[in-house]
């Protein structure tokens, strides 16, 4: 008799944590959406941070070692610390992605919104519910990863369409698998671990955004 109850506390506990972790990245999502939108409404503050090439890398310096921090030190700093850090690379994310605006329609980026959401929704589920091992799914992804870094440096030199386009549709199928790959390795996250799982799921989530805008978005004349 105390089996079903045990495992009933063990449903709600990662229930509960889960529910910290997608908490912390909605949050997130919605303050780099904040801050992106004033910074694009802004023409004197957009020139103002643009315009300043040093503070620009600056930001995207900033923005690697809080990504390095939270990850690799969230449990041991705590939520308290932690949380803290992860709203101020999502405020910071909001600044440097917020040239999107001035790129692509408004249409296209809520369109891209609405599918990367739908996206991230099916496979997050699959991630939770699914009884499969997904590490060799992980490391796969991860591969691809390195692959898609190391692409996208080389076409900074190349500047060619087609090798940008070929990178965008591997790095959407990549963040996809990694999407389903995060969410199984969270369950059960609590504190600091809730936090840096949702940098994971935030980063998952806004670099689908990311290419699926690339790869379908429809640009400004």
């Amino acid at each position: 008799m105390g089996t079903p109850s045990f495992s009933r506390t063990i449903t709600v506990e990662r229930s509960s944590s889960m529910a910290a972790v997608y908490g912390w990245m909605a949050v997130g999502l919605a303050l780099t959406a904040l801050v992106s939108t004033t910074v694009v409404g802004s023409p004197e503050l957009f020139r103002a941070l643009f315009g300043n090439r040093a503070l620009f890398f600056g930001m995207i310096l900033a923005e690697f070692g809080l990504v390095f921090a939270i990850s690799g030190f969230a449990i041991r700093m705590g939520a308290a610390v932690a949380a803290p850090l992860f709203l101020l690379y999502s405020a910071l994310n909001g600044v440097t992605i917020s040239g999107i605006f001035l790129v692509y329609t408004g249409q296209s980026i809520a369109s891209a919104f609405i599918s990367t959401a739908g996206t991230f929704a099916v496979m997050s589920v699959y991630g939770l519910t699914t009884k499969k091992d997904l590490s060799s799914l992980g490391s796969f992804c991860f591969m691809g990863l390195v692959g898609i870094v190391i692409a996208s440096v080389v076409n900074i030199f190349l500047h060619s369409p087609l090798v940008q386009f070929v990178v965008s549709g591997i790095g959407l199928i990549v963040f996809i698998g990694l999407t389903a790959y995060d969410t199984q390795k969270l369950k059960g996250a609590s504190g600091g671990a809730a936090v840096a799982g949702a940098l994971a799921l935030y980063l998952d989530f806004v670099n689908m955004f990311l290419f699926i805008l690339q790869l379908f978005g429809g640009r400004r004349d």
